[in-house]
């Protein structure tokens, strides 16, 4: 009994001793199949999340959305993805994903994004095209390197303004601004080149008008400029962030037509297109005060004075008229008056005649001699009465009396 009882106690050993090995077994591949799993839809704690970026564009340009993972383990990129939310609370929603050399754009962001990151550098920087206001959102990229369980995120804010006017209209002889900008937070890639062309219409030959070539023992870089544009344009962005705006100064009628812009980042390339029309300034004439009445007069004033002149007009023939009519009244009745006291002078003191007698010296000397007057002579003076004669008159009188 006791042999027995041994030989029982080593079999239950090397029985437990085997079902535990088999345990470990089971569970060490068991966790090999799930770890992967858990690893994509745990809730972010074993995920290296990087702070999120801001970036500002307009409606209608383009927008690039930097996403590298930097390490020193030389692991291959398996997946990429790129996820939209435009809130809070929105339901997440696919933008693009990269597997297997692969990039598939999804939803309504098919035709208007793509990577332009080198995958083979752990870069997966996305390009969004035509910009929308719907686009405003946060936009999250997910890069999964091979055997790796850690799951690279970064985040970046998207911020959407109003379109830019595309179309400027200025007067020849001022300046005016075109601008140029092309954002990014993708912090290694750098302008490489610039060029501004221009053409007068649609089967008119492009001109150049500035070229730009940055280069790194020059911090500035240097521009150049050709043709009739020369000595009229400046570069007057911000090169470094990515801002090739420049200013044409003494704008002639001849440069009416569209002006594109080529941003190139290395083999990315972005455009942006300004069409400028131009205005003939009307050549200034002076004014006289006549011409300023009106604006300086309301318009109930305006139409108070002309019609006192109309009215004026009008009763002048009428005034004239009774002016003369007037004067002509008093006229004869003056005369009326002036006959009728006339006759009535004649009438109360008829024709007088004034008789005197003059003698001569010698025919007095001979009545002397002879003691006759019968040689006196007489002579008559008529008096005629004046208008303004009175009957009491002193010296009718005095003749009368001589008389």
């Amino acid at each position: 009994m006791a042999t027995f009882t041994l030989l029982s106690t080593s079999a239950g050993r090397d029985y437990w001793h085997k079902t535990e090995k088999l345990a470990s077994s089971m569970f060490c591949l068991l966790k090999l199949i799930l770890m992967p799993v858990l690893l994509d839809y745990s809730l972010g704690l074993n995920d290296l999340i990087v702070s999120s970026l801001e970036l500002t564009v307009r409606v209608g340009d383009s927008a690039l959305m930097g996403c590298v993972f930097q390490t020193t383990e030389e692991k291959r990129v398996i997946k990429v993805d790129w996820m939209f939310s435009s809130g809070d609370r929105a339901k997440d929603e696919y933008v693009l994903y990269y597997y297997a050399n692969l990039s598939v754009p999804v939803g309504r962001f098919q035709n208007r994004v793509r990577l332009v990151g080198d995958i083979l550098h752990n870069d997966g920087s996305l390009l969004l095209q035509d910009v929308k206001e719907a686009d405003q959102g946060t936009y999250t990229c997910e890069i999964r390197l091979e055997k790796e369980s850690l799951v690279f995120k970064k985040a970046v804010l998207l911020h959407v303004l109003p379109e830019e006017p595309k179309e400027l209209t200025v007067h020849v002889g001022d300046s005016t601004q075109l601008g140029c900008v092309f954002q990014s937070t993708a912090e290694d890639k750098h302008m490489t080149k610039v060029d501004w062309m221009f053409s007068s219409g649609e089967n008119a030959k492009e001109e150049v008008v500035l070229s730009y070539y940055p280069k790194l023992s020059v911090p500035v870089g240097y521009s150049q400029n050709w043709g009739r544009f020369q000595n009229r344009v400046a570069l007057v962005g911000d090169t470094s962030r990515n801002d090739a705006s420049i200013m044409l100064q003494g704008v002639k009628e001849s440069d009416r037509g569209r002006y594109t812009c080529s941003i190139h980042l290395g083999n990315l390339t972005f455009k942006k297109t300004t069409t400028l029309h131009v205005i003939v300034k009307e050549p200034q004439t002076m004014v006289t005060p006549v011409a300023l009445r009106p604006e300086i007069l309301g318009g109930n004033q305006l139409v108070i004075i002309v019609g006192i002149v109309c009215v004026t007009i009008l009763l002048l023939p009428v005034l004239i008229l009774i002016v003369k009519r007037t004067h002509r009244s008093k006229s004869s009745a003056t005369s009326t008056t002036l006959v009728k006291s006339l006759e009535n002078i004649k009438k109360a003191d008829p024709e007088k005649h004034v008789y005197s007698s003059v003698a001569t010296p010698m025919l007095i000397e001979d009545e002397e001699s002879n003691g006759k007057a019968e040689a006196t002579y007489m002579t008559m003076h008529p008096v005629w009465p004046s208008v303004k004669s009175a009957p009491n008159n002193p010296l009718e009188k005095s003749q009368l009396g001589e008389f």
